[in-house]
């Protein structure tokens, strides 16, 4: 698969092989499901090590349905009811760029790609780019139907970024213009409460081992969430996207439609 809507910038290689996404290598990326917020996104995710770091770096993995399980039924209730909302600020500082997320830089393009997908669009005086897209928190695994959490809620909430880093971006571009956000499906903002709480289901239910030059690991991408922990040294870890499912076919909790 060819990535889109990216959240962070990789190098791409030859033959639909990408770097690992580029984060602080002492900041955590959070449990997610690889684009679990476009209306198509693969099925199967590869990573291939090619150089392991000398501490940490580990792909974490959990498991979604029993993480749906593990969540208070109320919390779950309503994100099933409403989905979660994702709201992106693209500019060229920080994060994925809008050439880098959609492959384009023709605003053209770039709105066409937007309405085909159900993402609302606004231009900012300064070029850059706004969108906001409601998708749904739980999905049914086309292949058992096993109902999932698949979502990307806490990992690209504003209380996931260190709290440093945090204040910074918000002193320089203001608390309505993060690279990204998070809400309730009806528009709510997720406390730290809820972020705190899926992190620790998501920690309860991790499974680890040390990357080893040479491994290979497959991982259903809707079954099973996966992260990536602090490390130290050079980590060298490629990723390929393959077996590309849509949302539709996924039974969601809520409906979604694609202008």
């Amino acid at each position: 698969m060819t990535e889109r809507e990216a959240f962070a910038s990789r190098r791409t290689y030859p033959g639909g092989v990408y770097s690992s996404s580029k984060w602080p290598p002492n900041q955590p990326m959070c449990m997610h499901h690889e684009l679990s917020y476009a209306l198509e996104f693969p099925g199967l995710m590869l990573f291939a090590c090619l150089s392991a770091p000398t501490s940490g770096g580990a792909t974490g993995v959990a498991d979604s349905p029993a993480v749906l399980g593990a969540l208070p039924s109320e919390l779950t209730g309503r994100f099933e009811r409403e989905g979660w909302l994702l709201t992106r600020n693209y500019n060229e500082d920080i994060g994925a760029s809008v050439a880098e997320a959609f492959g384009t830089q023709d605003r053209g393009a770039v709105e066409s790609y937007c309405r085909a997908n159900a993402i609302e669009f606004e231009w900012q005086p300064d070029g850059g780019l706004r969108t906001r897209q409601q998708r749904s928190a739980v999905v049914g695994h086309p292949g058992t139907g096993q109902r999932c959490w698949f979502n990307q809620i806490a990992f690209l909430n504003e209380r996931t970024l260190d709290p440093e880093v945090r204040e910074f971006l918000v002193d320089v571009y203001g608390a309505d213009a993060l690279p990204f956000n998070t809400r309730f499906g009806g528009g709510d903002p997720v406390g730290e409460d809820v972020v705190q709480l899926i992190n620790e289901v998501y920690d309860a239910h991790t499974a680890r081992e040390p990357w080893q030059a040479g491994d290979l690991m497959l991982v259903d991408n809707i079954r099973t969430a996966h992260s990536r922990e602090p490390f130290e040294g050079p980590r060298e870890v490629l990723v390929a996207m393959a077996d590309p499912v849509r949302l539709a076919d996924c039974a969601p909790a809520i409906e979604v439609s694609a202008g």
